[in-house]
């Protein structure tokens, strides 16, 4: 049976890749608007150092899903399936090509496959989880998870606060693990388009990791670490008990920041910390990546004109697509 849905694109693809650079192309050529899939550009005031859009490449494109929180304050991935969902619809009111961008897996499943249903975040039970990570440290709250739920504690490791936190919470909010609530089935409905999945990746590692360390350098030289500073100058941050322990602050290249600013280490130590750790962001990408059988696969620099044949073969299959630089 004929899939009747309008097409969408998703560009996926491990950090550093090129994929903001070719999703404005692409919806400057197809009428597209852009829809961030990124855990970091929802945070308001992280701009450089988490590569955000800037005001010439918004002017020339639409995007949506930037600077929806502070950086003090937390974002699900069920809130963002909601309001991704919001967006697409928005978009296809205008008679746009909605083009997904991002590298957030897990905001890409919400979205695109949906999530079993489970309790919804709760403040006062969060706060009470990190503060008992700051006083016992993450590996002990690992230690309470495997108690009440080893499949979760299996999967999730004793250094990932951000998944221990959420399955302590589902636990103690519901008396359910949270890998019994995984198991469930979503309960949403389909996406209203169809949805053309392409992975960008270098074909070489180590060009993806000489693009890492570029892109580092450039974020210090236009200034990350001052941006750093302002965000540590807020007034609900320098109140908070635990910053490091915020999406936000958590993101890649913030923490290392962070902790420098704090005196942990000088420029060249967190440098070396900020590229492994991104380094292990990227390898975390592309495993999820490989386990999503829909993906094509391309190189942005040598398979250009495989790609666009890609998308423009997607958008004909579809009577009523945005016309070309409509």
């Amino acid at each position: 049976m004929t899939d009747a849905r309008p097409p969408a694109i998703a560009l996926m693809g491990p950090t550093a890749s090129g994929k903001s650079a070719l999703a404005l192309a692409l919806a400057e050529r197809f009428g597209g608007e852009i829809v961030s899939v990124d855990s970091a550009l929802v945070y308001r005031g992280l701009e450089i150092g988490a590569a955000k859009p800037d005001a010439a490449e918004r002017a020339r494109v639409a995007h949506h899903m930037l600077d929806l929180r502070d950086p003090w304050q937390t974002y699900s991935a069920a809130e963002f399936a909601d309001d991704g969902r919001r967006a697409i619809d928005a978009i296809l009111v205008r008679g746009r090509l909605p083009i997904l961008v991002g590298g957030t897996g897990l905001y890409f499943a919400a979205l695109l496959e949906g999530l079993s249903p489970m309790p919804a975040a709760d403040p006062a039970v969060r706060a009470e989880i990190a503060a008992q990570a700051a006083a016992l440290g993450w590996p002990a709250l690992h230690a309470q998870l495997a108690a009440v739920d080893p499949d979760a504690a299996a999967r999730i490791g004793p250094g990932d606060p951000q998944r221990i936190q959420r399955a302590l919470e589902v636990h103690r909010l519901s008396g359910v693990p949270i890998s019994e609530w995984q198991r469930r089935p979503p309960e949403v409905p389909p996406l209203p388009v169809r949805v053309l999945q392409l992975a960008i990746a270098p074909r070489e590692r180590a060009e993806l990791h000489a693009r890492i360390a570029a892109r580092f350098d450039a974020m210090v030289a236009a200034g990350f670490l001052d941006e750093v500073r302002a965000l540590r100058a807020l007034p609900q941050l320098r109140a908070h008990p635990a910053p490091l322990e915020l999406p936000a602050i958590r993101a890649v290249g913030y923490r290392q920041a962070w902790e420098h600013l704090d005196g942990l280490g000088d420029a060249a130590w967190m440098r070396e910390r900020a590229i492994a750790a991104t380094r292990q962001l990227a390898k975390r990408q592309f495993t999820w990546l490989r386990g999503r059988s829909q993906v094509r696969w391309f190189d942005p620099a040598r398979e250009r004109a495989a790609l666009d044949a890609a998308v423009e073969q997607a958008l004909a299959a579809h009577p009523g697509a945005p016309a070309v630089g409509g």
